[in-house]
């Protein structure tokens, strides 16, 4: 009978943890129930086998207990379904081995007391990209990279800062207006810039970092979600091919970042692939995916892959795309309906916004 209390009650725990998130409020104790979500979904999968296996189901409140149980995995596989091999690809893969096709890109969260550079440096020697993001960047950072930097890494936009919130970003691709942005905060930045590719195609990037909803950094996520809806407006807006990419501090699977996918009118690379958890990199049961890469329809999926440790609590991303918007009719996105625009509007609104152009 101890085994029937405790799995009534991790089921009410269940209950609840799949309900908080639902909760239309911005505290960072409501938002960060949205993180554990595989975790929460394999344990109550767990759960009512275990009910099912070890006790016969005879009263009306055994049935009512499963029946509550199995309506959570349910509510909570589906939010995780399209990341999961059983989903179709939301980006359809590469038709084409052109290489002035391709662009890959790699990005990384290296963790700024991160002490041991070498590991960061040899990835890059080893994956080689035609773009590179790093965050939490320093000056000590900066000038690391930049001593190892290959000669073909000829544009950069380059914002190092102590606060865990610098960024660098190396292109060997040509870079036109590139601006620093705070669009939430003086000391949270964000890049914008348009890209050349090898087709001569031009296209539209933006990379972002915004602060988590922990009490450490910030005691809501009102300030992630506006910087999120201001870049999601941008993508829709744009006139060019985009591609969003950093560290979202945000699952893939919130309403948050699937409001920002759909104002966006983005493609999430992952979907049909994988999770592809990035954070935390120290720990195997309690990791989820933070760091994003989002593309418009123009763009194809080569390669996809997790990047190696580097020693920061952050798993680099590494992804090879191919630029095919004569075939963007085959992957075309869906507009945002018009509550989503709104509810994308009322979160964007009153934060305010600083600029640098470089």
């Amino acid at each position: 009978m101890k085994l029937k209390r405790f799995l009534e009650i991790f089921g009410g725990i269940a209950v609840l943890f799949t309900l908080l998130p639902l909760v239309a409020i911005d505290y960072w104790w409501i938002r960060i129930f949205d993180y554990p979500h595989i975790q929460l979904t394999i344990l109550t999968l767990t759960a009512i086998i275990t009910f099912l296996v070890k006790f016969d189901i005879k009263r009306k409140e055994d049935y009512a207990f499963i029946t509550i149980l199995i309506a959570c995995f349910v509510f909570q596989f589906i939010k995780i379904y399209p990341y999961t091999p059983f989903a179709g690809y939301e980006v359809l893969n590469s038709t084409t081995q052109a290489k002035e096709k391709k662009i890959s890109i790699y990005t990384a969260n290296v963790l700024q007391k991160n002490k041991k550079m070498e590991f960061l440096i040899a990835e890059i020697k080893k994956k080689d990209p035609d773009v590179m993001l790093f965050l939490e960047t320093n000056l000590k950072w900066k000038n690391k990279i930049t001593e190892n930097l290959p000669s073909a890494y000829k544009y950069s936009i380059e914002a190092p800062l102590d606060n865990t919130y610098g960024m660098l970003l190396y292109s060997k691709f040509k870079l036109i207006n590139p601006q620093i942005k705070f669009l939430v905060d003086d000391s949270i930045p964000s890049f914008q810039t348009k890209m050349v590719l090898n087709t001569n195609d031009t296209i539209q990037i933006y990379t972002i970092h915004p602060t988590p909803p922990m009490p450490q950094h910030n005691p809501s996520s009102t300030d992630r979600d506006a910087e999120m809806m201001k870049i999601a407006n941008l993508s829709r807006k744009s006139k060019l091919p985009v591609l969003v990419f950093g560290d979202f501090n945000d699952v893939a699977w919130s309403a948050t970042t699937s409001l920002f996918e759909n104002v966006g009118e983005l493609l999430d690379v992952r979907k049909g692939r994988g999770f592809y958890n990035t954070f935390n990199a120290n720990s195997f049961l309690f990791r989820w995916p933070l760091d994003h890469i989002f593309i418009s329809e123009e763009f194809r999926l080569a390669e996809l892959k997790l990047g190696d440790d580097i020693n920061s609590d952050h798993l680099p991303t590494f992804v090879t795309l191919t630029f095919e918007p004569e075939k963007a009719y085959e992957q075309k996105t869906e507009p945002a309906s018009e509550s989503e625009l709104k509810r994308a509007k009322e979160q964007a609104e009153g934060i305010k916004k600083l600029d640098i152009d470089m």
